[in-house]
């Protein structure tokens, strides 16, 4: 198993980007903005994945400017609705996937690595979000530590699940990361996505089998600590 993060070039600063999944289609629109926002108090702030680089959370949170300036956020990557307005500095990019079990992710997630490694090759930070922050972006960013940072399915969804407790990608989109995960490591797969069910949930099933997937964590945070660009 590789430790290693790939970085290829790649800009989150572009004027628009296309995509087409099997199913579905994921628009993608990018570019910054002067446009002025009112921040209400009571949005909630996003999870961190990655220290210093990648966050996750709802919509909500890219409205909450203490939070943004407070973790320095740079690029905002939305997947699904964007933000109602956006903050004067901040890169925006879209990509429009559909929450639902037949929807693609195969282009969507391709995409949105490289749209992170965008954002680690300028030394930002990036918020990940979809409306609730619980299945369409967990699903980039387990994507991601599984194809840049070489973390298994287990792994990856260990880690987001225990920064914001609610991910749980609905099943068709476990169902292709488990087959993404096997393309990865040569037909190895460490997460059956069968065991989540709609009366048992990610969060569930992962303590469930907790001993097989303990030092996520750990290890996300020893492989960013060997990758002074993190």
């Amino acid at each position: 198993m590789t430790s290693s993060i790939k970085v290829r070039g790649s800009s989150f600063d572009t004027t628009e980007y296309t995509c087409t999944t099997d199913t579905d289609s994921a628009n993608i629109t990018m570019g910054k903005t002067e446009q002025n926002v009112s921040t209400p108090d009571t949005k909630q702030p996003a999870a961190c994945i990655l220290p210093d680089l990648l966050y996750l959370g709802p919509v909500s949170a890219t409205a909450n400017t203490a939070f943004l300036e407070r973790q320095g956020i740079t690029h905002i990557l939305s997947v699904g609705r964007g933000p109602a307005s956006h903050i004067p500095g901040i890169t925006y990019a879209r990509l429009t996937l559909t929450d639902h079990e037949s929807s693609s992710i195969k282009h969507c997630t391709n995409k949105a690595c490289e749209l992170i490694d965008a954002v680690l090759n300028s030394n930002g930070r990036v918020l990940v979000h979809c409306v609730a922050g619980i299945s369409r972006s967990p699903t980039m960013i387990a994507a991601y530590l599984m194809k840049r940072l070489g973390m298994t399915l287990r792994e990856s969804l260990t880690l987001l699940v225990e920064a914001r407790a609610v991910v749980a990608p609905n099943p068709g989109f476990l169902r292709q990361l488990s087959e993404m995960e096997k393309d990865i490591f040569n037909g190895k797969s460490t997460f059956d996505p069968a065991g989540v069910t709609s009366s048992t949930r990610l969060a569930a099933y992962l303590e469930r089998t907790r001993p097989e997937a303990e030092g996520a964590a750990t290890k996300a945070q020893d492989i960013v600590g060997a990758h002074p660009s993190l």
